[in-house]
């Protein structure tokens, strides 16, 4: 795994679903989807984290 794809940060879109990375934000002039809606949600990994009870 290249170190640009590590840091890659993904964004989902509300309205549609449509998966947007950080850099393709980066090149746009505003931040939106494609469909024109403007909220994005960060997207979390599907790790489930596992933590010992004290």
């Amino acid at each position: 795994m290249s170190e640009q794809a590590k840091d890659e940060v993904y964004y989902e879109c509300v309205r549609c679903g449509t998966v947007v990375t950080s850099s393709e934000l980066s090149k746009l002039l505003e931040i939106k989807c494609i469909c024109g809606y403007r909220i994005l949600r960060k997207k979390r990994p599907q790790v489930v984290k596992v933590i010992k009870a004290v």
